[in-house]
């Protein structure tokens, strides 16, 4: 198969996008010679700038997202201007269905399976029947029709690559913030976008202390501008820690990439910043919200990359009955305690 030009569809959020270049990074080895162009939401796409895996992002605006026509004009012109050889939508909802309708002409276009998707798509695949199947495990599974193709190379590993340089220059910028890289720093993400991803903060808080303490650890909180009240307020009720950090700032993804690659431990709640820990190397622990599995939303577990859900602490017995705020409580501070004491001490035995 002579496949010159890929096209790969993934809005949403940056969680999303991180564990796409899994499928992205597969295609790629799966045929070197080809270009690889990645639809995301506008805010997302200087994640992927410069990414070994990704030749162009194709942003969309939230204008175009937002009004149909303008969207539909949108999907048009990317399509009219350049001739794909394989299109792969992930989501494949009836919005971006609309790439595929537009270039019918492509040879092969591959989706999952949904039903309305058999009339535009030449290959569909029931991913999403087993709900424990991680996004990635999800995502590789659309490249089964592409073995009686060509020789197929599954990578279900993400990476973000942050290059020497800037990694070296937000280094020099946390020195001068007061960062002490002969200690252990914790990237910690304890307010969210969505208020129901938020494990409780005085659990957070309790979590953290424990850390300065016991690893004489620093503590970085990530969070967006819109966001400085709150984690100043958190800050406030831990009462203004010297060793914990807000004026470290990450102004854009590629910036959020060299701060956790600088980073020794990623521990917070679940969402894109987790993901982001795992592409680049940074060991990570997250707590997922009754609303998130675990095995969903965590690929590749492992000594590195670890979590807690409420399949840890209860059966399903248990759970009954219980509302959102009571099922997120039965997650324990000394159960995450003893989780991430027993982590970070396997990997750093020594700082």
């Amino acid at each position: 198969m002579n496949v010159k030009r890929i096209l790969v569809i993934r809005f949403r959020r940056v969680g999303d996008a991180v564990l796409c270049l899994a499928l992205c990074r597969s295609l790629k080895q799966t045929f070197p010679g080809a270009e690889i162009d990645l639809v995301l939401n506008e805010g997302i796409v200087s994640l992927v700038d410069g990414q070994p895996d990704v030749d162009r992002a194709i942003a969309f605006s939230d204008q175009d997202n937002r009004n149909i026509w303008r969207y539909l004009r949108r999907v048009w012109s990317v399509m009219r201007s350049t001739k794909y050889d394989l299109i792969v939508d992930p989501r494949s909802t009836v919005r971006t269905l609309f790439f595929s309708l537009f270039s019918l002409r492509t040879p092969v276009r591959i989706g999952v399976r949904k039903s309305y998707t058999p009339a535009l798509l030449t290959h569909t695949v029931d991913n999403a029947s087993d709900p424990t199947r991680s996004m990635t495990e999800r995502n590789m599974m659309l490249l089964k029709p592409l073995e009686a193709m060509a020789p197929v190379s599954y990578c279900p590993a993400f990476r973000l690559v942050v290059g020497d340089a800037q990694k070296q220059k937000f280094r020099a910028y946390m020195e001068q913030e007061g960062i002490d890289f002969s200690k252990p720093v914790i990237l910690a993400v304890v307010i969210t976008r969505l208020q129901r991803k938020a494990w409780p903060a005085e659990r957070m808080q309790e979590v953290l202390r424990r850390m300065l303490n016991t690893w004489d650890a620093q503590v970085v909180l990530n969070f967006a501008t819109n966001e400085a009240e709150q984690a100043q307020a958190f800050h406030d009720a831990m009462g203004n820690d010297p060793r914990i950090f807000t004026n470290i700032k990450a102004p854009s993804l590629q910036a959020l990439c060299a701060l956790s690659s600088n980073c020794d431990f990623f521990f917070g709640n679940e969402g894109g910043a987790r993901h982001i820990a795992q592409a680049v190397g940074t060991p990570a622990y997250a707590i997922y919200s009754p609303f998130h599995s675990k095995g969903v939303w965590l690929p590749n577990p492992g000594k590195t990359n670890a979590g807690i859900d409420l399949d840890d602490v209860a059966t399903p017995a248990e759970l009954e009955g219980l509302d959102f705020a009571a099922r997120f409580k039965l997650i324990t501070v000394d159960r995450v305690w003893s989780d991430v004491d027993s982590m970070f001490k396997n990997l750093f035995a020594k700082k």
